[in-house]
């Protein structure tokens, strides 16, 4: 999946960008924040590291991974400056925009059950799902074990067969 000499960003992004926007939507509260994160880390992507050696959706997806820890860690800074400055000791947080309703039945399951999974199964589904790339380079972005990266995402599985299973013979 090498970047082409030829290939405009444009066709690029078009082609790779709903996986990194999936990606991206894992780690982020709401749909435009995972929009924000993709454009963010692809701009910085095509300008400094698209000539990298190296699986360029790899270094996409790490891209878009830490952009996305970035704005949370910003996030949530600000939100505490606000709370300070408001003289709120609750700590309570008021999310304004919500996601858009999912209008299947079966893909809002599968949400909830994605979100009831470990944060480190939940992230190497995503990888691996949506980012496409290998244990190898899971392993690598993460920095643990290739082994471990394969382990998370077979209990991953495991997991949402089982919520998802369950949720069927109750609903």
């Amino acid at each position: 999946m090498e970047v082409a000499a030829d290939e405009t960003w444009t066709s690029w992004f078009q082609r790779y960008g709903p996986r990194l926007l999936l990606c991206a939507r894992q780690w982020t509260h709401s749909q435009a924040d995972a929009e924000d994160v993709v454009q963010e880390a692809f701009v910085r992507f095509w300008r400094h590291q698209r000539h990298l050696p190296g699986e360029p959706m790899a270094l996409l997806v790490t891209s878009v991974r830490r952009a996305a820890f970035d704005r949370a860690r910003s996030e949530s800074r600000r939100t505490a400056r606000e709370e300070e400055a408001q003289g709120e000791e609750s700590g309570a947080r008021v999310s304004w925009f919500e996601p858009p309703l999912l209008q299947e039945e079966r893909r809002a399951a599968l949400e909830r059950a994605v979100a009831q999974l470990p944060p480190e199964q939940r992230e190497v589904l995503a990888l691996k799902i949506w980012g496409e790339l290998t244990f190898q380079e899971i392993a690598t972005t993460l920095d643990i074990p290739a082994n471990t990266a394969a382990s998370r995402y077979r209990y991953a599985l495991a997991g949402l067969r089982q919520l998802l299973t369950a949720a069927d013979c109750h609903g």
